[in-house]
């Protein structure tokens, strides 16, 4: 099969279609021939050699992608049956091997290209601010880099699960962009110190930062506040004050999707599908995809994304997904 691979360990963009073995199916497992495949901040820091996959997944960038079952293995699904999948690797290719238990139905009035943006992105809001922060209605909510596809994602399923959605955003046009997903309050980082600005009023923060991020996410926290941590842009380290967390009972999480073992995985998977699939599918959630690129573009698809210039999800295009 054709597949993106990094052909220079010291160039992240030498990202070409090559020629490479098609995967051999595990137990357990289908496999998927891809019509499109999501791009994620993840798939940058893959192809920078600093976010290697977990032992034992492929090591071919892409960790979301959609198509159809081209062999069922030993599972009982159906060849030919369309699929979203959530992945460890590997989606950045014309066939992917998936766990059964990693596959989501295609949202009813969605099409591949549209599921191919929207599973990766849903799987890891839902984990993280229903599963593991239980947002609830009348909650203050801080998302930071709101108008990227995990930001704008997060902002309407806070909206629709009755939470105040506060976000930060480096321009004027990101902050309307977020302002027209539902977010209440609007702060340019670039001009404004959030922390000063939501001092001790968040109960939850989706943080996709970290570095020096840390201290002043605490600062915004209220009494029994839950910081959530899910992504590096901004370093691996920060400054906790464990004095102040003390007091108001916070917490800090530090989460990711992409390492965690394949029963976990199928749980969220599920969750995620039984949660955020009806409003996907009623109109309550609407995914923006910025931009899609062909596969071969991957390393143009990697610049955009890179450049900040996007406002929601970036996608590559495999082909029409049918079995040959």
């Amino acid at each position: 099969m054709k597949a993106i691979t990094l052909t220079d360990p010291d160039n992240p963009r030498s990202l070409e279609l090559t020629e490479v073995d098609t995967p051999t199916l595990r137990e357990g497992e289908v496999l998927v021939k891809v019509a499109a495949a999501g791009v994620n901040r993840a798939d940058l820091a893959q192809a920078q050699g600093i976010y290697p996959p977990p032992k034992g997944a492929s090591e071919i960038i892409g960790l979301e992608c959609a198509g159809v079952i081209a062999d069922a293995g030993d599972t009982g699904r159906t060849v030919g049956e369309e699929v979203g999948c959530l992945l460890a690797g590997g989606g950045y290719a014309e066939y992917v091997a998936v766990p059964e238990g990693q596959l989501t139905p295609v949202p009813r009035g969605y099409s591949l290209e549209e599921t191919a943006g929207v599973v990766e992105v849903a799987a890891t809001v839902w984990s993280n601010l229903g599963m593991l922060a239980g947002i609830r209605e009348g909650d203050r909510v801080l998302i930071h880099g709101g108008s990227g596809g995990i930001g704008s994602f997060a902002i309407q399923l806070c909206k629709a699960l009755g939470c105040e959605v506060a976000v930060t955003a480096g321009s004027a046009e990101k902050l309307e962009y977020c302002r027209e997903l539902g977010a209440d309050i609007l702060i340019n980082y670039r001009e404004q110190d959030f922390a000063e600005e939501l001092k001790e009023s968040c109960d939850v923060i989706l943080d996709v930062i970290g570095g020096d991020y840390l201290e002043r996410n605490i600062k915004s926290l209220a009494a029994d506040g839950r910081l959530i941590v899910i992504a590096l842009q901004g370093g691996a380290k920060g400054t906790l004050s464990l004095g102040r967390m003390m007091p108001r009972r916070l917490s800090v999480h530090a989460t990711t999707l992409r390492a965690r073992p394949v029963d976990m995985k199928a749980e969220i998977v599920a969750d995620t599908v039984k949660n955020v699939w009806p409003l996907l599918e009623d109109g309550t959630i609407s995914p923006t995809i910025s931009r899609t690129f062909p596969l071969a573009e991957a390393a143009r698809a990697h610049d955009y994304l890179d450049s900040g210039d996007n406002t929601g999800k970036i996608v590559l295009t495999a082909g029409d997904g049918r079995a040959d």
